[in-house]
């Protein structure tokens, strides 16, 4: 088995898998299989400033592949509930400035730097070809209201949105070129109503395709 990081931002997106491979972890932090398996997982916490530190924290250590597992909202209604998808581009959408009832996106500050990744790796897995390709946004504060809804729509054209696949994806840019963000659909972006959510599906359905994932490598 090749050498293995699964990251995710809770426990209980990935404790089937933690299940599997017999990964005793707590809410926070880097813990190996006790099977054997060269299989290692970091819980970064919620968020993107949590991501972007733990992913630092050990970026000294090396592996094959890196994964980011998760669920998300869609903006995309094509896209179901429970769904599982292959994230190629993340943005950090709340990065730029207001100017009266205007944004202006980071790109035009003209500040240096980039607040979108792009997925570059060298993953040929004919299982990958099974998940719809999307681009998400990455927030602090998850959509629900209508009118920061459309606009987010308007301007950055989003399939779904996290709370931390843009961090992940910068710090893979700088120590792995075989790493994936792959999410699972929970729900829809619209005015919060969690009775219309299915975390229970979405965190099934990644799991079960993690798990094979790893497995065919």
């Amino acid at each position: 088995m090749p050498k293995v990081l699964i990251v995710a931002a809770t426990k209980p997106e990935i404790e089937p898998l933690l299940q599997y491979y017999a990964v005793d972890a707590k809410n926070e932090g880097f813990f190996t299989s006790q099977n054997g398996d060269d299989l290692s997982v970091l819980i970064t916490g919620v968020g993107l400033v949590n991501t972007a530190f733990q992913m630092g924290k050990y970026s000294h250590y090396t592996f094959d592949y890196i994964f980011n597992l998760g669920i998300a909202g869609a903006f995309n209604r094509q896209l179901k509930i429970g769904e599982v998808v292959n994230v190629v581009k993340d943005t950090i959408c709340e990065m730029g400035a207001e100017a009266g009832e205007d944004f202006i996106s980071y790109p035009d500050l003209n500040l240096g730097g980039t607040n979108v990744y792009e997925a570059e790796n060298s993953i040929q897995l004919s299982l990958l070809n099974k998940l719809t390709r999307v681009n998400s946004v990455s927030v602090n504060t998850v959509h629900g209201n209508e009118h920061r809804i459309k606009k987010t729509m308007q301007t950055f054209h989003p399939d779904i949105e996290s709370m931390e696949g843009a961090a992940f994806m910068r710090a893979c840019s700088g120590i792995s070129c075989n790493y994936l963000q792959i999410r699972s659909i929970s729900n829809y972006v619209e005015m919060r109503d969690k009775s219309k959510w299915d975390i229970p599906l979405a965190i099934k359905n990644l799991n079960a395709f993690a798990l094979e994932l790893i497995q065919d490598l």
